[in-house]
C-alpha cells in the first residue's frame, strides 16, 4: 500500500495509486445542501484533499479523465448532472504571507488572487479564447475577468476557497490592529468576500465551497458575506473528513497481509488498532453521539511508518501538528481559559455547554463573557476539545479527543509548572528513574521542592485529587515510552493514572505503572502546613486518616491489578503506587512491585 502522507492532491492520489478513503457518495447531498457552503474542521483534518476532490469532479477540463479518476469510486457509478460542468477557480489563503506590515499583507493577498487567476487562464487557455485582465494592486479585477470569460463560454464558475481564515488567524492572535484593518469597514478581506457575494448573485459564480477552522473571521466580515450555509455539524457530513474505525481496521488488515503477519503474529492488526484508537481516535462533529473519527493526517503518518518500517512511529505526535499548541496558548491567555483547560483534563467533571457558539468575532473575544460555552466552542473549532456525549439535560459534554491532544495540554502545563531549566532537568531525571525502578522517592522530592511550594493559601479553595493527579500526569507524561491515560477503564473500574509500556518499547527495561491518588485537606487532618513540614513521612503515615487513605488506595490498586494481569498476561510488569496528598504540603506513598524484570 502507498499512503499519501503530505499529499492532499486528489488527482495525484488517484493517478499514482495512493490509498483514498472514498467520500464521493456525499457529492449529491452537497449539491442539494446549497450553493454557498462553509465547512469547518481543525487544522490538518483532510479539508484540502476534499477540496481537490471537488475541483477534479466539477472541472470541465477534467471531463476526459472522469472514468480514470472516479470510475471506481461511489460517485462514478451514479454521477450527478453537474459533473465536469464548471470552470473552477481555487484560492488557498494559507499561501498569503501574514508576516509583513499591513500594506505588505494586502499586497500578498492581491498577489495570490492574481496568481490564481493567471493559473486559471493557463489551464483554460484553449477554451477562453483570450487573455484575462488583471491589476497588480487589485486582485478583484482578475476575479471579475475570470468570471466574465467563463460566462462568455456559457459556463458558470465554481469558486473553492481553502483555509479562508488562515492568515487572518495568524494576525488575530498577535496583531489585533492589522486584523481589524483587514476585516472591518472597507478592509480588504471584507471587500473580497463582498465581491464574491455579489458575483454569486446571478453574475457568474454559481457555487462556492469554503473551508476553514473557525467561524470567527466570517463573523467579523459579517455583512460582507452573510449568505453562506454552515454544514459543519450537518449529520450528513460529520465524517466528510477523517477516517472511520472500519477504514482504519481494513488498512491494518491489508498491511498485515502484505507483511506476512497473519501466520507469525496473528494479533498484530488488533494491537495496532488499539494503539491508533488511543492516540488518534475520538473526534466527533455532530450534535448526536456517534462513532469517533481518526485524524487523517495522523493516521496516514502512522500507516506510512508501518508500511516503511513495520513499526509505529517513535514520536506519536506528528511534528506537523505540534504547532497546534499555539491554539491552546491563545485560549489560556483569555480570562478563565486556564480553568477551562484544567476542567477538560477532568473526566469526572468535563465542561458542559448548551450549544456551540457559531457567530462570534474578535470583538466578542474581547468583550463577551469568557464562559464555558464561549471558550469551549473555540477549543472545539481548534480541535483541542471535541463533542463527547450529551448529558441528561441534552447539554454537550466536551472532552479531550485522544492522547495526542492530551500531550499538547500536558506540554502547556509543563511549561507553566516547571518553567526553569534546573527544575525541568531534575524532574526528567527523577521521572526516568521511576520508569525503570518504580522508586517514587526522587520524584516526590522534586515535586515537593519545585512545585507544591509555589502554591499559596488561595489555591486551597481549588485543591482536590484532580490537582494532584494533574501534577503527576504532567511530571510523568512520556509518549515515547508509554501509553499514558487518566481514569483508565479497568474491569468496570477506573484507575486514576496508568503508564502502560508501548508494545514496541517492551523490549526495554521499562515498568508498567498504576497510580491511585487520595487528597486530604489541612482541615481534614487538623494540622497546619508548618506542622506537616516538620514531621517525618513515617510519622505522617501513622496518622489514622492518612493510613486509612493509603489502605483504601492500595485496595483499589489490588483490584485493578487483577484486571490488567488478565488483559496483558505475562507481558505485564506492573508496579502500583498509592499516593496521598496532604494539602499542597506533603506527599506520602506506598508502592507494590510486580514480577521482576
Amino acid at each position: 500500500m502507498k499512503f499519501p502522507y503530505g499529499t492532499a492532491d486528489f488527482h495525484a492520489i488517484r493517478t499514482e495509486g495512493y490509498y483514498y478513503a472514498d467520500r464521493t457518495a456525499r457529492l449529491r447531498a452537497l449539491e442539494e445542501a446549497g450553493k454557498q457552503l462553509l465547512f469547518l474542521r481543525p487544522r490538518r483534518f483532510g479539508k484540502t484533499a476534499w477540496l481537490t476532490t471537488l475541483e477534479n469532479y466539477y472541472d470541465l477540463a477534467r471531463a476526459g479523465e472522469f472514468d480514470a479518476l472516479f470510475g471506481a469510486l461511489a460517485i462514478g457509478q451514479n454521477p450527478t448532472a453537474r459533473r465536469n460542468s464548471y470552470f473552477v477557480l481555487r484560492w488557498d489563503f494559507s499561501m498569503v504571507d501574514a508576516s509583513g506590515r499591513l500594506a505588505e499583507i494586502r499586497q500578498a493577498l492581491h498577489n495570490h488572487l492574481n496568481a490564481q487567476v493567471a493559473d486559471f487562464g493557463v489551464r483554460y487557455a484553449d477554451r477562453l479564447g483570450g487573455d484575462l485582465r488583471s491589476h497588480p494592486n487589485d486582485g478583484l479585477v482578475a476575479l471579475r475577468s475570470a468570471v466574465s470569460a467563463a460566462r462568455a463560454q456559457s459556463h458558470d464558475l465554481y469558486l473553492l476557497i481553502d483555509e479562508y481564515d488562515n492568515f487572518a488567524n495568524e494576525l488575530m492572535q498577535g496583531r489585533q490592529a492589522d486584523y481589524d484593518a483587514l476585516v472591518s469597514g472597507e478592509g480588504l478581506l471584507k471587500t473580497v468576500f463582498k465581491a464574491v457575494k455579489s458575483l454569486a448573485s446571478g453574475a457568474g459564480i454559481d457555487r462556492v465551497f469554503i473551508t476553514g477552522v473557525s467561524p470567527v473571521v466570517l463573523a467579523d466580515i459579517s455583512s460582507g458575506y452573510n449568505v453562506s450555509k454552515d454544514i459543519s455539524l450537518d449529520a450528513r457530513f460529520v465524517d466528510l473528513c477523517g477516517f472511520t474505525e472500519a477504514e482504519v481496521a481494513a488498512v491494518l488488515d491489508q498491511l498485515a497481509a502484505e507483511q506476512g503477519r497473519d501466520s507469525g503474529d496473528p494479533g498484530w492488526s488488533a494491537r495496532m488498532l488499539e494503539t491508533m484508537r488511543t492516540w488518534y481516535n475520538g473526534y466527533r462533529f455532530g450534535y448526536e453521539p456517534g462513532p469517533g473519527l481518526y485524524n487523517p493526517t495522523l493516521a496516514l503518518y502512522f500507516f506510512d511508518a508501518l508500511a516503511t518500517t513495520g513499526a509505529p512511529p517513535r514520536e506519536m505526535l506528528d511534528s506537523n501538528l505540534a504547532m497546534d499548541r499555539n491554539r491552546i496558548d491563545f485560549v489560556v491567555r483569555q480570562p478563565h481559559g486556564a480553568e477551562l483547560i484544567s476542567a477538560a483534563l477532568d473526566p469526572e467533571h468535563p465542561p458542559l455547554i448548551a450549544s456551540l457558539a457559531h457567530r462570534f468575532g474578535v470583538e466578542d473575544m474581547h468583550r463577551a463573557p469568557k464562559d464555558a460555552p464561549f471558550l469551549g466552542s473555540l477549543l472545539y473549532f481548534f480541535g483541542a476539545l471535541t463533542l463527547k456525549d450529551l448529558d441528561v439535560m441534552g447539554r454537550l459534554v466536551l472532552g479531550v479527543p485522544n492522547l495526542v491532544i492530551r500531550k499538547l495540554y500536558v506540554e502547556k502545563f509543563r511549561d507553566q509548572l516547571f518553567p526553569d531549566y534546573p527544575a525541568r532537568e531534575s524532574l526528567r531525571a527523577a521521572a526516568e528513574a521511576f520508569y525503570t525502578s518504580g522508586n517514587l522517592a526522587p520524584l516526590i522530592e522534586v515535586l515537593e521542592t519545585n512545585h507544591l511550594c509555589v502554591f499559596d493559601n488561595r489555591d486551597y479553595r481549588w485543591s482536590n485529587e484532580l490537582t494532584v493527579k494533574t501534577v503527576f500526569l504532567v511530571a510523568l507524561f512520556a509518549d515515547i515510552f508509554y501509553v499514558m491515560d487518566s481514569e483508565t477503564a479497568i474491569d468496570r473500574g477506573y484507575a486514576d493514572l496508568s503508564l502502560m509500556v508501548r508494545e514496541d518499547m517492551r523490549r526495554f527495561a521499562l515498568l508498567d505503572h498504576l497510580l491511585e491518588f487520595k487528597y486530604l485537606s489541612l482541615q481534614d487532618i487538623g494540622q497546619t502546613g508548618q506542622a506537616l513540614r516538620t514531621q517525618s513521612r513515617e510519622e505522617l503515615a501513622r496518622l489514622p486518616l492518612v493510613a486509612a487513605s493509603l489502605d483504601a488506595a492500595e485496595a483499589q490498586l489490588a483490584d485493578y491489578r487483577q484486571g490488567l494481569e488478565q488483559a496483558y498476561g505475562e507481558h505485564l510488569r506492573l508496579h502500583t503506587h498509592a499516593v496521598v496528598a496532604l494539602g499542597f504540603e506533603r506527599l506520602l506513598w506506598r508502592s507494590t512491585p510486580g514480577a521482576p524484570v
